[in-house]
This record gives C-alpha cells, sequence and structure tokens, in this order.
C-alpha cells in the first residue's frame, strides 16, 4: 500500500475528530453495557483499519449510537463474552455482501424505513439514558421503562448531583454551537463533558464515574464456546441485525457525506468491504461493532479533510490517549456521557421533517412512524423487519394504478379501456367499475393498455367477461321467447394483451 502524504489541514482536521470521537466512543459502550475501553478499541480500529482501506477518503468510523440498543440487548441476552463472535460474523458477512457487489442495493432501502429506524433507536436510546442521567436504576423492558417516567421527573430514586451535571451538559451540547467561531476550534461535546468532569472533580460530586482499566486489560478474543453460540437461531438473527443495519447506516452515511465535498465519491462495495474488515477486527478484539458515522464524518469535512490520512490520525490519536492518559478518563461522570447521548439520540428524530413528509408524502411518513413505533414496543430488528414489509407494501400500492375510461361508440356499443398495472391490490376498484357498466349494451373492453396484470386480475376478468356473455345469452332468449327484439347483440370482449 502506497503511503499518503499528511497535509497541515488533514493533520488539523485530525485532532477535531479526534476531540469529537472521545466522549462518543466511551459514552457509546457504557450505554451499551459494556467496559469503556471497548469503545475506544473500535474507535482506534475504526481509524487504523477502516481509515486505510479504500471505499471512501473523508468517512470516520467507530463505535455509533445507532447500534447502542442493539449491543446493549446482545450483551443482556447473550453476555459480553459471545460480543466478539457476534461482532465478528457481522463483520464477515458485510465482508461477504461487499465481495458479491451488493453495497448498491442498500441504497434501495426505503429512505423511510431507515429514518424510522433510526428514529426507533432514538427513542429508545433517550428513555434508557435518562435513568442513566439521574443515576437511577433502569427497569428492564421498555415499557416499565415508560411507565416509569413519571416517578423519574418527580424525583423519585433520582441522584440530584446527577442530575444537574446532566442538565448542564445539555446546555452546553446546546448552546456552545451557537457560538461558531469557538465551535469551529474545540467540538462541543469535548467542551461539555470537559466542564462537567471539572466540576465533579473540583465539587467532589457524588456521582457515579467512568470506570476505566487497561486497553489491553479489556481485549478479550472469542473462545470456543462462543464459537459454538452461532448455532443458536437467535445468535444468527442477532448477526444479520448487526450486519444489515451497520451496513446501511455506513453506506447512508457515505451518501450524506459525498454531498458535503467535491472529493472523490465513495465506491460503495468498497466501502462495505472497509466496514467488515472493521468488524471482524474489533470481533477478535472482542470490541464493540462499528459503522461510519456522519458526525464525526461531518466534523472531518467542515475541518478541512481532504485525504483518509485524518480519519487514520484519528485512530493513532485515540491511541496515544488510551495507552498514555487511561485515568483521565476516571474524573468523567456517567451522567454527562448520558447527556450527550440522549442529545444524540434527539437527533436521531427527524421531528421538523415529519410534518412536511406528512403534507407531502404521507404513505413515508406512516412507514417512517410504523417502524419506529415497532421499535420502541418490540426491538430493533422486528422493528426493520415490519417497516421493511411495509415499504414493499407501500411500493406495490403505489405501482398498482389501473384506469377505466368509458365511452360511447356512434353505434351505442360502450367502449371500455383499461390501462396501468392491474394487481390484486387494485381489483375491487376495477370489478366495481365493470361491474356499474349497463347491462343492456354491448360492451367493448379493451386492455391493451395494461402494462402488468397479475394472476387474481386476469381471473377476475375472465369470470366478469363470461358472467357477461351469459347474462347477455339469457336476455337475448328470454326476448326471443317473449316475440321482442334482440336487442344490440351480446357484450364483445377484446383480446386481452397484456405483461406480466
Amino acid at each position: 500500500m502506497r503511503p499518503f502524504p499528511i497535509s497541515r489541514a488533514d493533520f488539523a482536521a485530525s485532532l477535531v475528530v479526534f476531540l469529537v470521537a472521545l466522549p462518543l466512543c466511551v459514552g457509546v459502550a457504557v450505554a451499551s453495557g459494556v467496559p469503556a475501553e471497548l469503545g475506544l478499541i473500535t474507535g482506534i480500529v475504526g481509524g487504523l483499519v477502516t481509515g486505510l482501506l479504500p471505499g471512501s477518503s473523508v468517512q470516520v468510523s467507530g463505535p455509533a449510537a445507532g447500534l447502542t440498543v442493539l449491543v446493549y440487548e446482545a450483551v443482556h441476552s447473550y453476555g459480553v463474552g459471545a460480543l466478539g463472535v457476534l461482532v465478528l460474523a457481522a463483520g464477515l458477512v458485510q465482508a461477504g455482501l461487499g465481495v458479491l457487489r451488493l453495497g448498491r442495493w442498500f441504497r434501495a432501502v426505503s429512505v423511510a424505513v431507515v429514518q424510522g429506524m433510526l428514529a426507533g433507536i432514538g427513542l429508545v436510546l433517550v428513555v434508557g439514558q435518562l435513568y442513566v442521567l439521574a443515576d437511577a436504576a433502569a427497569p428492564g423492558s421498555m415499557g416499565q421503562k415508560l411507565g416509569g417516567l413519571p416517578r423519574l421527573v418527580l424525583g423519585t430514586g433520582v441522584t440530584a448531583s446527577a442530575v444537574a451535571v446532566g442538565v448542564g451538559t445539555l446546555l452546553v451540547l446546546t448552546l456552545w454551537p451557537k457560538w461558531r467561531r469557538a465551535a469551529r476550534m474545540v467540538p462541543a461535546p469535548l467542551v461539555a463533558v470537559g466542564l462537567a468532569a471539572g466540576a465533579t472533580w473540583l465539587f467532589d460530586l457524588p456521582v457515579r464515574r467512568v470506570a476505566v482499566g487497561g486497553l489491553l486489560d479489556a481485549v478479550r478474543p472469542p473462545g470456543p464456546g462462543d464459537w459454538a453460540r452461532l448455532t443458536e437461531v437467535g445468535v444468527i438473527g442477532t448477526v444479520l441485525a448487526f450486519a444489515l443495519i451497520a451496513s446501511a447506516e455506513s453506506l447512508f452515511s457515505a451518501a450524506a457525506v459525498d454531498r458535503l465535498h467535491d472529493g472523490k465519491r465513495t465506491d460503495y462495495d468498497k466501502e462495505l468491504i472497509a466496514q467488515g474488515a472493521g468488524n471482524a477486527v474489533c470481533g477478535l478484539l472482542g470490541a464493540l461493532p462499528m459503522t461510519a458515522v456522519i458526525v464525526r464524518s461531518a466534523a472531518n469535512v467542515r475541518a478541512g479533510a481532504r485525504t483518509k490520512a485524518s480519519r487514520v490520525l484519528h485512530g493513532v490519536w485515540l491511541l496515544v490517549f488510551a495507552a498514555v492518559l487511561p485515568s483521565a478518563l476516571g474524573v468523567i461522570p456517567v451522567a454527562a456521557l448520558a447527556a450527550v447521548l440522549l442529545h444524540a439520540g434527539c437527533k436521531l428524530v427527524p421531528v421538523r421533517a415529519l410534518m412536511p413528509l406528512w403534507r407531502e408524502h404521507r404513505g413515508e411518513a406512516v412507514v417512517l412512524v410504523v417502524t419506529a413505533g415497532t421499535i420502541v414496543a418490540t426491538s430493533l430488528f422486528e422493528g426493520v423487519l415490519v417497516g421493511l414489509l411495509l415499504a414493499v407494501a407501500k411500493t406495490a400500492w403505489d405501482i398498482s394504478h389501473v384506469h377505466v375510461e368509458t365511452h360511447e361508440g356512434d353505434d351505442g356499443t360502450l367502449r371500455v379501456r383499461v390501462a396501468g398495472h392491474a394487481t390484486f391490490l387494485r381489483l375491487p376498484k376495477l370489478l366495481d367499475a365493470l361491474d356499474g357498466l349497463p347491462h343492456d349494451r354491448a360492451v367493448v373492453l379493451d386492455l391493451t393498455g395494461l402494462h402488468h396484470t397479475d394472476h387474481a386480475c386476469a381471473a377476475a376478468l375472465e369470470g366478469w367477461a363470461a358472467e357477461r356473455e351469459a347474462r347477455e345469452a339469457l336476455r337475448r332468449a328470454d326476448q326471443e321467447r317473449g316475440g321482442g327484439e334482440a336487442g344490440d347483440g351480446p357484450g364483445r370482449i377484446a383480446t386481452l394483451r397484456s405483461t406480466t
């Protein structure tokens, strides 16, 4: 691999990304229920491994809030020891998808499903981190957490000092970016966490703090017993969820980052291989899974990064910090990290975009809300699955437009033209239009305007034609027995010509 030059802009950008990534790596790990060191390891691998591989030039990878809920559920179900094999297997799946050149297909996933997934993750993250911010014991299920919020608001079981630290951190996160000149120099998460740590140390506040050990002590490669877990159906489902959600989030992030700069565009298949390789290494080390993250990537672009050197160097700075100053993390209050993740979770919920989306594309808004609601009510995997199925059903409904036009000829014959896509979804509308035609008139049914006719509609049209002809024949027979005129003759059905 050819060495790449390190410009002054890339060097400066790497420091900015490091300062943004440090509190997020630790915060995501704590929220995921694993030691803080595992978040740092994932950030280091995201820089030194994924950062060196081809794909995107300025996109930054590391532990992400979007996978926090799924990781927490996996750790709760299978233990921290099984995390390595889950992440390793997911990384291999990602790399395989990239080798098969399936990266571009992730762009075909409905944006509403992805937004709904992120919104659901954000809501779950916000509810969970409210308890952490208050140093209160969190109930087990999501329903119990929601039910316990009133008691939390009333101050039952909370630590006043932790709440003060958390609220103060939220205020800094909200107000600091308004001072644009300062925010470009020092990122808000670092300022907020630094001030919280300083206040906690200065006033010796009785709040829970981050427990930190050595990086080498946190590394736990998968053992033989962990590999045996891959035979369990639930574990396989978790692996697929890791792989698919991390891939979708990374590639959607890549699409967003490409719009922020004028440099080389992302190769989606190579980026998927790079993400898979990074997750495979994280799995071997027993660390958290990684994705490409838009917050760190956007900070990298805004700081002037031009090449992959900045994202590689940010991994170097994380490694140096974790090796030289790990004890510095021990002064960080957990409530401050909860506030950082709560702030990040709120950003995942597209509150402002929901009403315009409802006015312009109501179906997409429904998919978004149902996906997010299902994630909150059940789990991340089930919510995404429901969202995908709903998006497919919506698409099928949208494309199955069928139009029925009726024109009367000079001889009194009704010429009925059916155009569009005749599927079972539109069958009631089609049959209602045909059944509403006068029974005492000849009909010519023209189906040459149909682009697609499924089996249900083809059978229904044939049945309608046969019934119409039988009714006409009976009417003619009654008229002949009664001595009347035969009328206009049987209804005629044009030759069906459609594609399947």
